[in-house]
């Protein structure tokens, strides 16, 4: 399916064209800064390199931003960066062993974005081979795509939602159906066992690998199993909501838009303020500016490609969130690295807390540029 059937918002606001041309001098400072470091967090206003863990999940985020900025300016200094980073992430990509299923986080960007904006062979080579190996994580008895290693053979979690549409891609540009054949039987494992009635979801499902039946919901990055982790919840909208720009299955559109009424709820009742987990006891107070970003992004698809009625209700929330973290979550100094601040990785976790992410800047300028109606999209 992937088609754009509208733009995703009439007008650009002011405020968000003015966030941007923001954004963008920012990043047109810190590219040369950066350089060839694979950002994760900066210390003391500045990134360090991630590239000492180069498995690690978000090593990927930094290359698809580059992708942005260049799809939108054209800067060849963004290419040229993107191409450092990807080359650099061909160590894990070839030594294997340490990767999980966030391989579509992180060849998404680091090679298929190239490929889509380029037709560089060398990205499509890197997307391929991402996909074959998300491809070999399959549990046919379970229909999922295991998560993670390390004796968790049955455990799924929400954010390999967006990892399958590597999958999808993969499907595209090869005529062959597995890919997706695998992604929508993932999908569909998810959608029957995270998705609860009131349009929260867990974070892990744990199967039993020798007969896919439910095992248990162990503790996650929220509260408790049962509570509602946000990002788990921004995940799930953002989705359930390109499975169905990929296959046009109306049950995705559903999910979304059941897991964006919860969250949009949620967040009306606090003023917009996106906090570590919906159902965290009253204080202390932890936000997760990541969550509200990656939620704008799914929100704002499900006002492009929802049905007359309902499109004004997700676009506008989508709007919203975008403005509150913009108003009260971002440092436009070029002086000092990343943008969106107050993600916080985990609850129960005071080291990855109220700081910047490179995922969060990711998805942040992901946003801004839903709202100038840029066709590029990297999922």
């Amino acid at each position: 399916m992937r088609e754009e059937k509208k733009q995703y918002i009439d007008t650009t606001p002011g405020w968000a064209a003015t966030a941007w041309e923001k954004s963008l001098t920012k990043y047109q400072q810190m590219v040369p800064r950066i350089g060839s470091k694979i950002p994760y967090i900066p210390e003391n206003g500045r990134y360090t390199d991630k590239g000492e863990d180069t498995y690690w999940w978000t090593n990927g985020f930094y290359a698809g931003l580059l992708w942005e900025l260049y799809a939108r300016t054209k800067d060849p200094q963004f290419k040229a960066a993107a191409r450092v980073q990807a080359d650099r992430l061909d160590e894990p990509l070839h030594g294997f062993v340490g990767l999980h299923h966030d391989v579509g986080f992180m060849w998404l960007h680091a090679g298929v974005a190239d490929y889509r904006l380029t037709e560089n062979e060398a990205g499509k080579v890197r997307g391929l081979i991402a996909a074959n190996i998300l491809a070999g994580r399959c549990n046919p008895t379970g229909r999922y795509l295991v998560s993670w290693n390390e004796n968790r053979p049955g455990w799924v979690i929400i954010d390999s939602l967006m990892n399958i549409n590597i999958l999808y891609w993969a499907s595209q540009v090869t005529g062959d159906p597995r890919f997706t054949q695998m992604a929508v039987a993932h999908a569909d494992t998810v959608l029957a066992n995270h998705l609860r009635p009131d349009g929260s979801v867990y974070h892990i499902v744990a199967f039993d690998p020798d007969t896919g039946a439910v095992a248990a919901h162990p503790q996650g990055q929220g509260y408790a199993p049962e509570s509602s982790w946000t990002r788990g919840q921004a995940w799930a909208i953002y989705g359930f909501a390109l499975s169905y720009l990929h296959t046009g299955d109306p049950r995705y559109l559903a999910a979304s838009k059941r897991v964006a009424n919860y969250f949009l709820a949620n967040t009306a009742a606090v003023g917009d303020e996106v906090v570590v987990d919906f159902r965290a006891p009253a204080t202390p107070v932890y936000t997760d500016t990541s969550a509200a970003v990656i939620a704008a992004n799914g929100l704002l698809l499900l006002g492009q490609v929802s049905d007359a009625g309902d499109q004004a209700l997700y676009r506008d929330g989508g709007v919203r969130l975008l403005k509150h973290v913009t108003d009260n979550h971002t440092d436009f100094d070029p002086a000092a690295d990343g943008i969106v601040q107050g993600a916080t990785a985990m609850y129960h976790s005071a080291e990855e807390r109220d700081v910047n992410m490179i995922y969060a800047d990711f998805f942040y300028i992901e946003a801004l540029l839903k709202l100038q109606n840029d066709p590029f999209l990297i999922w």
